[in-house]
């Protein structure tokens, strides 16, 4: 029997998560889940799993949390804010840490859970792009499992070999590794459209389910940059080993290119209960409630390269990643800043970008050694976002 922490738990990787676990529970117990502002799914989800803690970030939606719970009949203690996040995903009774926070928010926690030494689930990619080797060697110096959860980690994970060796890809006869993306609802729009795109067509993607922010990254290819990065720090990879593969069906959903001429790829259907059954079971397999692949009805698999002029924020983001930490945290600050932006109504989509690249530029790369040091950055590229978004209004 595992106990599980869930970070993010209303979110859809957070819902996934416990479905899968409901479909075990002889195997999974769930110690705490936390949540943001969705606080009667929150307080439903509390009911269902029976989790012994229900965390809310907001503080100061403590009180309304607290009376909520009461009305609803939930047993679960309630608690509120970023310590109490840290404390529950450090907690001795913890097994696994299901780290599924969107954004910023979720460095913390995430980063407790890796000093007390937890198997961490990582599905929020920004705690690695921003701390990448302060991430990496705290999980080094606890001795925590990180997993990868993200469908395109996970399944590079799933094909590289049992004697890989981390920062040495050939060692491991790998001579690339190809990470594939969809494009988004946008990969053939015409570039002349792209200032009148609306927030509720950028907010739909044509394969996977996810929270507004993370379809709009999507379709910015944001998000695949983000992962780029993320991956260079999961598998100690250069920039020049990584590949960004268009692959609109979704079905293959990364691979690993060998010095042999062998290519090894992950296929199944677009449901992220597939990489968290991985993760939660590792090294087992156990069912995650999705169907196998139908062969004789799939669409043909089409690759392609992806456009720089169609897609600036991927190769902002490679580029942001040759340059370094300061770099990759804010890119992520501004990013996150503008998407928001742009899904209250405040920025056209193609500013996206533009907010994103002038607030790279507007601020010379530094060296990062410490945690203060990468909040401190993360800070002030918000600002300099908000400022160049003020310009624009």
């Amino acid at each position: 029997m595992q106990t599980i922490t869930i970070l993010g738990a209303t979110g859809s990787i957070g819902c996934s998560t416990l479905d899968v676990i409901a479909r075990h529970p002889e195997r999974y117990r769930v110690f705490a889940i936390t949540g943001n502002s969705q606080l009667r799914p929150l307080m439903e989800q509390a009911l269902a799993c029976g989790a012994r803690y229900v965390v809310v970030a907001d503080e100061q939606r403590y009180t309304e949390a607290k009376a909520l719970a009461a009305d609803m009949g939930v047993q679960s203690e309630v608690l509120c804010g970023v310590k109490a996040l840290e404390d529950v995903s450090s907690a001795p009774e913890v097994d696994a840490v299901m780290a599924a926070i969107v954004g910023a928010a979720g460095l913390l926690p995430t980063l407790a859970a890796v000093k007390a030494g937890k198997r961490v689930l990582l599905a929020n990619k920004e705690a690695l792009v921003m701390s990448g080797a302060l991430f990496m060697d705290a999980a080094k110096q606890s001795g925590a499992t990180i997993l990868p959860i993200d469908s395109e980690h996970n399944a590079i994970f799933q094909c590289l070999p049992h004697t890989f060796t981390y920062g040495n890809l050939p060692a491991s006869g790998i001579s690339s590794i190809l990470l594939t993306g969809s494009g988004g609802p946008f990969r053939e729009r015409p570039l002349t459209d792209f200032d009148s795109i609306t927030v509720e067509e950028a907010c739909y993607h044509p394969n996977w389910s996810m929270g507004r922010k993370i379809t709009v990254d999507s379709a910015t290819m944001m998000n695949k940059g983000l992962e780029f990065i993320e991956a260079c720090w999961l598998f100690g990879a250069s920039p020049d080993d990584i590949t960004v593969v268009l692959h609109p069906q979704s079905t293959i959903h990364s691979m690993v290119q060998y010095v042999d001429g062998s290519v090894i790829a992950q296929m199944g259907n677009p449901d992220m209960r597939t990489p968290i059954a991985y993760g939660l079971a590792y090294p087992e397999r156990i069912d995650a409630g999705v169907g196998p692949l139908d062969f004789a009805t799939l669409a043909d698999l089409t690759f392609s390269t992806p456009c720089r002029s169609r897609f600036p924020n991927l190769y902002l983001a490679i580029e942001a990643c040759r340059v370094g930490q300061s770099a990759t945290t804010r890119l992520n600050a501004a990013n996150e800043v503008a998407v928001a932006a742009f899904l209250d109504g405040q920025i056209r989509f193609s500013d996206i970008a533009r907010i994103n690249e002038q607030t790279l530029n507007k601020m010379e790369p530094i060296d990062v050694y410490s945690l203060q040091q990468i909040l401190e950055q993360d800070q002030l590229a918000r600002h300099t976002a908000a400022e160049l978004i003020r310009g624009l209004m």
